[in-house]
């Protein structure tokens, strides 16, 4: 019988680049199982084979059951796993992150830890929302200022273009059918693209609760990402769906964000996005498995080595 001890790890040269990877794989309604190096989705029409060292992120929708062996093989290979709402809405919970490497997060600690580098982040996403205008200078008070400001202007347009009445947002937590149906559909809206987030965000290996907008909560990384797309995706699709009708809206908007989602992306477009804010210079470090000591003067040493001694080598795996 094999046991963890006993079975040797994958070394970086028998896995798949991060970058030559299928960034996503979304199942849903089917049995995840193992065979041999690949995996399953077993449902009523067939069998699929994956080879799982081509999977950057196997997302989980409803109705999937994975095996205990298929979990061990992307284990393996590096890959993974989130268990999500249905085409990607909403994130549950999910398992290792998409790469062995720390440099992503450790890189989002770098820029969180010194406050000029923060919010030099900060105005980077204010860029990114709004392409139109330059936060250059701009200190938090203003960009919350201006921020403020163009999502009410949003509302408003939006109002306009689609003839729903806008009387301000109104959202009372735990009270989901306060709101009129612009209200109930902008806060379904905000809810799935926070899981959408969150389940990038978890599979990049970045830390939730470091924001650079948002402070204090666990998930306050998620929410600066998220609000990157409040006022292009979000906002315009809660007023579509308020103009059509003022039934089931929560239910429509879940899956109105669904097909928008698809069409323009989106999760592919988180990752480069979040690369973008937290990376300072290109690097590939992020694709490499590769584990080092912290030495002297910001400087990083091999591991594996008995630094008592220059010919002492001394295992690291106990």
């Amino acid at each position: 019988m094999s046991t963890v001890s006993r079975r040797s790890a994958l070394t970086p040269r028998q896995l798949t680049r991060t970058g030559e990877r299928l960034s996503f794989i979304y199942l849903e309604r089917c049995t995840v199982h193992r065979d041999a190096n690949a995996i399953t989705a077993q449902d009523a029409e067939g069998t699929t084979h994956i080879p799982s060292a081509t999977i950057g992120t196997l997302l989980l929708g409803p109705g999937t059951r994975v095996t205990h062996q298929a979990m061990s093989v992307l284990g393996e290979t590096g890959a993974a796993v989130c268990w999500v709402g249905e085409h990607g809405v909403r994130y549950y919970a999910s398992g290792r992150a998409l790469s062995r490497s720390s440099a992503l997060m450790e890189a989002q600690a770098r820029q969180w830890a010194n406050p000029r580098s923060r919010l030099a982040v900060a105005r980077e996403m204010y860029r990114l929302r709004f392409p139109d205008e330059d936060p250059a200078g701009l200190t938090r008070h203003e960009l919350l200022g201006r921020e403020g400001r163009r999502v009410k202007d949003c509302y408003r347009a939006e109002a306009a273009r689609t003839g729903v009445p806008w009387r301000g947002r109104r959202y009372v937590p735990g009270d989901f059918t306060s709101g009129d149906a612009v209200n109930q559909a902008i806060t379904a809206a905000a809810q799935c693209m926070y899981g959408i987030a969150h389940a990038v965000v978890a599979s990049l290996g970045c830390s939730p609760a470091l924001g650079f907008v948002h402070s204090g909560h666990e998930l306050s990384f998620v929410l600066d990402v998220a609000d990157l797309y409040k006022t292009e995706i979000g906002i315009p699709l809660a007023f579509d769906v308020a103009a059509q009708d003022g039934e089931d809206v929560g239910s429509r908007t879940r899956r109105a964000l669904r097909d928008r989602i698809n069409e323009r992306s989106l999760l592919n477009r988180c990752v480069d996005d979040i690369k973008r804010l937290v990376l300072s210079e290109a690097t590939d470090s992020i694709d490499r498995d590769v584990m080092t000591l912290q030495s002297d003067g910001g400087h990083q040493v091999a591991s594996g080595v008995n630094y008592d001694g220059p010919d002492d080598y001394e295992d690291t795996l106990w």
